[in-house]
C-alpha cells in the first residue's frame, strides 16, 4: 500500500468537510481552485493531495460524491475500525458520546475504568468493563486501536497493557509521551500543546 505523508493525511479530512458542505448546498461538480479557496490551503498542495485519491477531473472539474468516496477510502474510514476506549473519566466520556467518530470509520464498542461506580454501566451507549478485562478482551475480539483518555501518570502502564494486549495503534489524549515497541502506532491529541498557542496568540494581541 502506497505511504501517504502524514500532513497529506491531516489536510484530507478538511477537503472532506469541504465537500460535505458543497454537496448540502446542491453543487455536483468542484474544481481544485474552489476547494483551495474554502479550504484556505494554496491550490498546489490542494492538487497535490487529491492526486492520491487517483480521481481523473472531467475537464478541470471533480464528480463531488465520487471524490468525497475516494477520500473516506484512501483514509480507511469506509472501513469501520472497532476500538477500546481507557479512562472514562469527562474527557473519555465525552468522546464516548460524540457521534461522528461512527462517520469517520471508528466505533467505540467497549471502555474501561477501575472506578467500582461505572463498571458494569454503560456511558452513552457503550458498556463499560473493568480494566482488569482489557487484554483478554481484545484478544478475543482482535481490537487493534485503543484510546487512552487516563490521567497522564497512567498513561504509560496503559499504553503497556495495550501492546501486550496485541493493540496496532493508540490514539493518546494525555500529554504524556509514551514508550512502544517501533511497530505501534501511536497519535497524539495534545489539547495542553493547543491550548498554549491559543493563550499565547491571544496575549499577543492584547
Amino acid at each position: 500500500m502506497e505511504t501517504i505523508p502524514t500532513s497529506t493525511l491531516k489536510r484530507l479530512p478538511v477537503y472532506l468537510e469541504v465537500l460535505r458542505q458543497m454537496k448540502q448546498a446542491g453543487l455536483t461538480e468542484v474544481t481544485t481552485t474552489k476547494i483551495s479557496v474554502f479550504s484556505n490551503l494554496h491550490q498546489t498542495l490542494v492538487r497535490k493531495d487529491i492526486g492520491f485519491t487517483k480521481v481523473i477531473p472531467d475537464k478541470a472539474k471533480f464528480n463531488i460524491a465520487a471524490l468525497q468516496k475516494a477520500i473516506e477510502e484512501l483514509l480507511n474510514w469506509s472501513d469501520t475500525s472497532a476500538s477500546f476506549l481507557v479512562g472514562v473519566g469527562h474527557l473519555g466520556s465525552a468522546l464516548l458520546g460524540y457521534q461522528e467518530f461512527s462517520q469517520r470509520g471508528l466505533s467505540i464498542v467497549a471502555a474501561f475504568d477501575n472506578d467500582p461506580k461505572l463498571i458494569g454501566t454503560e456511558v452513552h451507549g457503550v458498556p463499560v468493563y473493568s480494566a482488569l478485562d482489557f487484554t483478554a478482551m481484545a484478544k478475543k475480539q482482535k481490537i487493534q486501536i485503543g484510546i487512552i483518555t487516563v490521567p497522564p501518570e497512567a498513561a504509560q502502564l496503559i499504553a503497556d497493557i495495550m501492546v501486550h494486549s496485541d493493540i496496532k495503534a493508540i490514539w493518546n489524549f494525555t500529554p504524556q509521551k509514551i514508550l512502544v515497541p517501533p511497530s505501534i502506532i501511536v497519535e497524539y491529541v495534545d489539547m495542553f500543546a493547543s491550548l498554549a498557542v491559543l493563550s499565547r496568540r491571544l496575549a499577543e494581541k492584547q
